[in-house]
């Protein structure tokens, strides 16, 4: 006595298909990489010398959900700062090596001015580009490289 028919067995593989393709369509969208864009310098006086502060923005950030940037106390803090954000983002010279970070910004518009700064007789790199590391989801985003100059 047989208790599958070759018809139940490829109705039963074609329902698990469908089921998986259902899945899979329901997921969050692929977010793309940051885009960043040089916007200009501003001189500053931080702590009795005179720096240039370097200020970029990620024209995209309106495509990343807000959910990425909420205080997330459950993960690990950012120094004393026990409600760092999910997301943090930081800003690397063309040579990967890291100038400034953020681990609080508190919504994808704060990705208007983020910035690095170096003292004033210093030479910027050529080239910058950000990081951003999704905590939650263990998820990292490269931007392209930007100039350091208009």
């Amino acid at each position: 006595m047989k208790i599958f028919s070759r018809r139940n067995v490829v109705l039963a593989v074609l329902a698990c298909v469908v089921t998986i393709a259902n899945q899979q369509t329901a997921a969050a969208p692929v977010l793309p990489n940051p885009v960043l864009a040089f916007l200009g310098q501003e001189l500053v006086e931080a702590g009795g010398t005179n720096k240039l502060r370097y200020y970029f923005e990620v024209h995209n950030k309106d495509v990343y959900p807000a959910d990425m940037f909420t205080a997330s106390p459950e993960l690990p803090p950012c120094g004393t700062n026990t409600k760092a954000s999910r997301t943090w983002v930081d800003i690397y010279n063309q040579s990967g090596k890291r100038l400034n970070g953020f681990c609080a910004l508190g919504k994808p518009g704060d990705l208007s001015r983020i910035w690095f700064a170096l003292d004033q007789d210093e030479v910027p790199p050529s080239w910058v580009y950000i990081e951003f590391n999704d905590r939650k989801t263990n998820t990292k985003y490269k931007s392209n490289l930007a100039e350091t100059t208009l």
